[in-house]
């Protein structure tokens, strides 16, 4: 696994995304920022964190679980939809996460946006932006655009859940 960007730079990319939708959202007034689990929720409560502190007025914050929405993915289970933490009818939501690759989690966490209440507006927040898209799905806000081949995979590390921060490529020979 080879380090492609350490905490340092994790740090600055997610500080010029928080001026990013400060600026195209003309402040922070109706935003919303939702960390979509499990990877997305520490990047979104850290910009939700930066974002606050630039413009000095609390910007509300919850975790999504898709798991409900996802079509890539067997349902086993019937499980009543838990509410969401914030109310995100007429807001403009910031969907956060770490990888952007597919685009089906993306796909899935709308849905489950649209499902919860009907937002004036979704945008997309993401660390790493990897290509290979199935869906049309881009990312409004991105900390660093990385190209891969379908072999490699971006693994994105937080302190919040693995100790470290950190942006590695494992590719097949690994």
């Amino acid at each position: 696994m080879k380090e492609l960007f350490d905490a340092s730079m994790m740090k600055r990319s997610m500080i010029r995304m928080a001026h990013e939708i400060i600026e195209r959202n003309k402040g922070v007034d109706n935003i919303v920022i939702v960390g979509i689990k499990s990877k997305g929720v520490p990047i979104g409560k850290r910009l939700r964190d930066m974002v606050s502190e630039f413009e000095g007025q609390e910007v509300p914050f919850c975790e999504l679980d898709i798991s409900m929405w996802r079509d890539d993915q067997k349902k086993t289970f019937e499980r009543e939809q838990e509410e969401l933490a914030v109310d995100v009818h007429d807001k403009k939501v910031i969907l956060v996460d770490d990888v952007l690759h597919k685009g089906r989690t993306v796909r899935a966490a709308m849905d489950a946006i649209m499902d919860y209440g009907r937002a004036r507006e979704i945008q997309l927040a993401v660390l790493v932006d990897r290509g290979h898209r199935e869906l049309p799905i881009r990312a409004d806000f991105v900390g660093k655009n990385i190209p891969t081949s379908e072999t490699e995979s971006i693994i994105v590390k937080t302190v919040e859940l693995d100790g470290i921060d950190g942006v590695y490529i494992r590719g097949t020979e690994e």
